[in-house]
């Protein structure tokens, strides 16, 4: 197997596959990003001496040759080489000779890897903001569209107070703004180039970091190089914990929503092309898709401390098992992002129910109506309690099932403009725009 370290030792072959493990796998996500890192270093590498002009261009034109292979999926990690790396410098040494093997000066595989990681959640991160906005967009739609349709409210799984489809939308738009707070900071954290820090302490060679953290679009730097190693890892769990956040929100609605959709409940219904049935009972509409939701998202939420506990007792530099966090920060994007985009596509979809507060059993649902009532026409509160309290007790509570809250975020002022306002504010901190032209003008 080819590999960018390999000196006269050959190492043990079952020793090698155990080490290696999935890492061509999840290497090949990363094929992108490792010749963006290329295409930076080596821009650096001639400002400072390192390359002459005539390599440099050749290096260029051909990185660049590489980086639309991937984009056009005609890009793989041969068989006997061992890792991204090593498979973008044999393409250039083989197309390019000499000049292909200077790439590497100045760095280690170890800044290689995190800066490839940088830039891979970065644009993951992107790409979950993308498919959350969406939701959140959807969610205040059907808000707004359903404010005036009245839903039972619960505390501790029994019948409280009135609340109502637009509240419950927009519950779930506001909660996602939160999460995209949480977003935003595992961002910033992950927006920092760790490029130049070699194997964790830095380089004899006069880099020009600042340079790099340009032409990557990075909005500064990982400054101490033993701390750009130390944040592998740690860039992880944060990333994490603001996947989890979302994953909670999500996994909250699908519970709901297999509530909502039982015959005991009866509040929503959707198309039966986007339900699944029994193989027994005709009469099934199963909630799958919110089910496997659920699943997915509470798995997720283990994320952070499947994290934690990889990387606990880990002192500074590297160490081999920081690879192993591939296997469980990957695939949580992934799902991620699937969990969004199933859920906009169910809403999408969604009919609610317009007359559920008919029903009797929901009577009491206007305790607090009532008693708020005779507290503003004079009573003192405590005896209007009592008042409807005893009027419950001997079956004589006739409601006034109208509903008059008017206060910032209740059923008829729902604050939907300010939750709107909020998200939009948060989503211009991304700057996304930054980073979408520094690398448009690396690949031109």
């Amino acid at each position: 197997m080819s590999k960018i370290w390999q000196k006269s030792v050959t190492v043990n072959e079952l020793v090698e596959t155990f080490t290696i493990g999935r890492d061509r796998e999840f290497d090949e996500q990363m094929a992108a990003f490792d010749v963006l890192g290329s295409l930076a270093h080596t821009r650096m590498l001639q400002s400072i001496g390192l390359m002459d002009a005539n390599d440099l261009e050749r290096v260029q034109r051909e990185l660049k040759a590489i980086y639309r292979d991937i984009e056009a999926g005609n890009f793989s990690i041969a068989e006997g080489v061992e890792d991204v790396h090593s498979q973008v410098e044999l393409l250039l040494t083989q197309r390019i000779g000499d000049a292909g093997k200077k790439i590497h000066s100045g760095r280690s595989r170890n800044d290689q890897v995190l800066v490839d990681l940088k830039l891979f959640f970065r644009s993951q991160l992107e790409e979950v903001v993308q498919e959350t906005e969406i939701l959140f967009r959807l969610l205040i739609a059907l808000s707004g569209k359903h404010k005036d349709v009245l839903l039972p409210g619960y505390t501790h799984l029994q019948v409280a107070m009135p609340s109502s489809f637009g509240l419950w939308f927009g519950a779930y738009a506001e909660s996602l703004v939160d999460d995209l707070e949480v977003v935003l900071a595992a961002y910033k954290i992950t927006n920092k180039n760790p490029l130049g820090s070699a194997a964790g302490y830095g380089s004899s060679f006069p880099l020009n970091r600042t340079l790099t953290t340009e032409l990557l679009g990075f909005d500064s730097l990982n400054y101490n190089v033993v701390y750009a190693q130390m944040g592998r890892g740690k860039t992880e769990r944060i990333i994490a914990q603001a996947i989890s956040n979302i994953a909670a929100t999500l996994a909250k609605m699908a519970m709901d929503q297999a509530l909502y959709l039982s015959q005991n409940f009866a509040f929503v219904s959707y198309p039966d092309t986007l339900t699944t049935g029994s193989s027994i009972m005709p009469h099934k509409k199963n909630p799958d898709v919110w089910e496997i939701m659920r699943g997915k998202c509470n798995r997720l939420q283990a994320l952070p401390g499947d994290i934690a506990m990889m990387t606990a007792n880990l002192p500074s530099g590297y160490h081999r098992e920081l690879q192993l966090l591939k296997e469980l920060l990957f695939p949580a994007f992934a799902d991620l992002k699937n969990c969004l985009h199933m859920a906009t596509f169910m809403l999408q979809h969604i009919e609610v129910k317009t007359d559920i507060l008919d029903d009797p059993k929901y009577a009491y649902l206007f305790s607090v109506e009532e008693v708020n009532r005779l507290v503003l026409s004079g009573t003192p509160f405590r005896d209007a309690y009592k008042q409807v309290g005893l009027a419950i007790e001997q079956g004589n509570f006739d409601p006034d099932k109208k509903v008059h809250h008017t206060h910032e975020g209740s059923i008829g002022n729902l604050g939907t403009e300010q939750i709107k306002a909020s998200m939009d504010n948060l989503l211009g901190n991304f700057n996304f725009e930054k980073v979408e032209k520094a690398i448009s003008n690396l690949i031109k």
